[in-house]
């Protein structure tokens, strides 16, 4: 299939059953806390999955090489980003398992419905109002601040949408964990598993990637980290493992 690129826009290879993925120069190109959660999530042979702002797609494409899952959503709100993942899902001839649509998380239960995925997935705005400079750049802007959607309508949405014992996965900045547990919490959804994420054995973690269970026991296991680079501009092998080289 033939699928036209708009203005500044590319293709880039995932690394995974020959996919690619469309991406435009000026937006929010994903990065490696959407591949990492992709690596994280578990999806169980038959789960349908939903990725609520899936951007370009980046996670529901790869969890469909990487799963035996049985349908994917990516819910996104952007038009543009909506145009380029369902290019995308065309492009690696994904139709059947993908589907793109356009929508507000705020609003995702009325879109949806209630309790009906396994699995839930979000690589959310990690910056609140209160945090850090606004990129000029609306897309990116979206993507790196709560504009559009906070860490609430995020939590608040997934839980209405999971089948009790269905399972959310979500990559976040370890400043905000406490913020993060709480909230979930509060929504009847416990944080099972937690992974931080070193980008060297000596630096601090910048990432933390998690699993909570709808209606789970408060039983908390803190896992292995990961580790970024094993040495200056190497990554490490859990590293490679997980993007497919």
């Amino acid at each position: 299939m033939t699928i036209k690129l708009k203005e500044k826009e590319r293709i880039d290879e995932l690394h995974r059953n020959g996919y690619q993925i469309i991406q435009n120069t000026d937006g929010f190109c994903f990065g490696m806390d959407a591949v990492l959660l992709s690596g994280y999530t578990v999806v169980k042979k038959g789960e349908c999955v939903l990725d609520m702002g899936t951007g370009t797609g980046i996670i529901p494409i790869l969890l469909e090489a990487k799963t035996e899952g049985q349908h994917f959503t990516g819910l996104e709100i952007q038009p543009q980003s909506v145009d380029m993942a369902k290019r995308s899902v065309a492009l690696n001839h994904l139709e059947e398992k993908i589907t793109i649509v356009e929508g507000d998380i705020k609003n995702a239960s009325s879109l949806f419905g209630k309790s009906i995925f396994d699995v839930i997935t979000c690589n959310p705005p990690y910056m609140n109002e209160n945090h850090g400079l606004k990129n000029p750049q609306l897309p990116k802007a979206i993507a790196r601040h709560e504009l559009l959607c906070s860490l609430e309508d995020v939590v608040r949405e997934a839980a209405y949408m999971l089948r009790p014992g269905g399972r959310f996965y979500m990559v976040h900045r370890p400043r905000r964990l406490i913020e993060i547990i709480s909230m979930l919490s509060a929504h009847k959804l416990e944080v099972k598993r937690l992974k931080p994420v070193y980008p060297t054995k000596e630096k601090e973690a910048t990432m933390i990637l998690l699993e909570a269970v709808r209606g789970g026991n408060p039983l908390l296991k803190l896992e292995k980290p990961v580790i970024v680079y094993k040495e200056p501009g190497v990554y490490s092998d859990e590293i490679y493992e997980i993007y497919g080289y």
